[in-house]
């Protein structure tokens, strides 16, 4: 747990100011007893994740076999407990490794676990068992490597004596460019919604939003152009939602404009259209709620572990019955189960099974694709007609060459490393992944604060990838570079590194 940090006494006179710690100069704020959870608390709520949920799904009835398989993936799973656990417990704010361990304990730990108690799988795993027990064991070691790389990120050149870094002027979002994206984002959302029948259809079922994007001859070039159609119909709203909602949180300039309040009333109108539960997928929905949440409450160390803590219990109880728009009410079928680990073998958690069918297809002939799985999913945008051999999504080709009617399968980051470069690739991703996380994470936690200026971008951009980055570890990543790429063409036009008030928001 950690400790108060003070800074030493200064003597009168001329002495000169105190060096900052070295902590406090990376991180931005002092520690303080309020931030940190009593031991009553912290303790059971560790030895909860780490032990006894672990243990308490380890001990349940089952059909499957207690082989290499199953410790490993027990292992795994207490190891993303502690981990998470840590995440939860630290008095700073650590959006990317949070949401990278709440990701790694849930759909590659608890549930993969409970369907090793069960013996029941989502998604068929066509290879034999060792290729299952390779694929597990593979994860804990990029689980391994992404702490080696947060390791790394601590170790950062000290400032000299007498001298001192120069600070980095933060990049702001221009207010007239905010205006033009917020403009783009209704045309956009509008066209969106025009072109797939009006704002009803939105509130009917993703089946409807599927079979209108089809009616407008949008489906003919595979999914790029239904990427397209969804991310600039949903992205630019949301990023001028966030924007405008921090500026309205950290600004009374703002909170005195009329204008600044109809803008956000109507983007918030909007947003409900385009970017609500019914029409869209969950993981996306989860970005939104993330990103607005550390948006409203970018400083709350409270509210930062109620968000972790809670996304368990709700991934366990809510998320594997929240489908119930994915169907008109014709489809739809419900869930029937006698325990709370069937669900997590019926719905979305396959990514272990996926990574050990990614594992056997490679090793069936194909091998590595030595970047052209990424090279496909940076060139998303390229239709097939210029590049014929275009590489498909990892998940559906994959799901092609085992012959399931469902090719909507999952490609976790692991197997896209895996299968691209190799397990040194795949270590190297993640450690590089880790120490990346890192880094943004200590920067966010320095510049997202209550005295930070309302143009920040970092305070708006780090809560968005934190959220999305539930689509990019479950994958496949070419089915989320669509969103990615436009956000970064909206971040683009609204960013500037000039400070004054005269064109930021204030």
């Amino acid at each position: 747990m950690a400790t108060d940090i003070r800074r030493p006494a200064v003597a009168r006179g001329n002495a000169p100011a105190p060096e900052p710690l070295a902590d406090e100069a990376s991180w931005g704020r002092v520690t303080t007893p309020r931030t940190l959870l009593s031991r009553a608390l912290s303790v059971p709520l560790a030895l909860g994740f780490t032990v006894f949920l672990p243990l308490f799904v380890a001990v349940q009835d089952g059909d499957g076999q207690r082989d290499a398989a199953y410790w490993l993936q027990l292992l795994l799973t207490m190891y993303a407990g502690a981990r998470l656990s840590a995440m939860v417990l630290t008095s700073r704010r650590k959006l990317l490794q949070g949401s990278f361990w709440l990701f790694v304990y849930m759909a590659m730990g608890v549930a993969p676990l409970a369907q090793a108690v069960l013996g029941r799988v989502p998604t068929p795993v066509v290879g034999p068992r060792s290729d299952l027990t390779l694929a597990i064991g593979l994860v804990l070691i990029g689980c391994l490597a992404f702490d080696v790389g947060v390791l790394l990120a601590r170790h950062r050149p000290a400032v000299r004596a007498g001298g001192s870094r120069k600070e980095k002027r933060p990049v702001m979002a221009h207010r007239r460019r905010l205006q033009v994206l917020t403009v783009l984002s209704f045309l956009c959302s509008a066209a969106f919604i025009v072109k797939l029948g009006g704002p009803a259809v939105f509130f009917s079922s993703r089946q409807e939003i599927i079979a209108g994007i089809e009616e407008a001859g949008l489906s003919s070039d595979g999914q790029a152009s239904q990427a397209l159609l969804r991310g600039f119909g949903t992205v630019p709203a949301l990023l001028s939602l966030l924007l405008y909602t921090r500026w309205l949180i950290t600004s009374k300039y703002a909170r005195r404009k009329v204008s600044v309040i109809v803008t956000w009333s109507a983007l918030a109108a909007l947003n409900l259209v385009v970017n609500n539960p019914i029409s869209n997928p969950r993981y996306w929905f989860l970005t939104v709620m993330f990103a607005l949440l550390f948006t409203v409450f970018p400083v709350s160390a409270a509210m930062y572990r109620v968000a972790l803590s809670m996304a368990v219990v709700i991934a366990l109880l809510v998320f594997p019955f929240a489908d119930r728009f994915r169907y008109d009410e014709k489809n739809y079928r419900p869930v029937e189960t006698t325990s709370f680990l069937e669900p997590m073998a019926l719905k979305d958690y396959d990514q272990i099974g996926m990574f050990a069918n990614t594992i056997t297809y490679s090793q069936s002939g194909p091998g590595h694709a030595y970047g052209r799985q990424l090279a496909g999913s940076v060139l998303f945008a390229v239709p097939r007609s210029i590049w014929p051999g275009k590489p498909r999504d990892t998940g559906v080709m994959v799901g092609l060459w085992m012959g399931t009617v469902n090719t909507n399968l999952s490609s976790p980051i692991w197997a896209e490393l895996w299968l691209d470069f190799g397990p040194l690739g795949m270590g190297a991703g993640l450690l590089g992944l880790g120490y990346a996380a890192a880094r943004v994470d200590r920067r966010y936690a320095k510049r997202a604060t209550r005295r930070s200026p309302p143009g920040s971008l970092i305070s708006v951009v780090v809560p968005l990838v934190a959220g999305y980055s539930f689509i990019l570890l479950r994958g496949p990543l070419l089915q989320a570079s669509g969103r990615v790429a436009i956000a970064a063409l909206c971040l683009a036009l609204v960013a500037t590194y000039r400070g004054d008030k005269s064109t930021t928001l204030r």
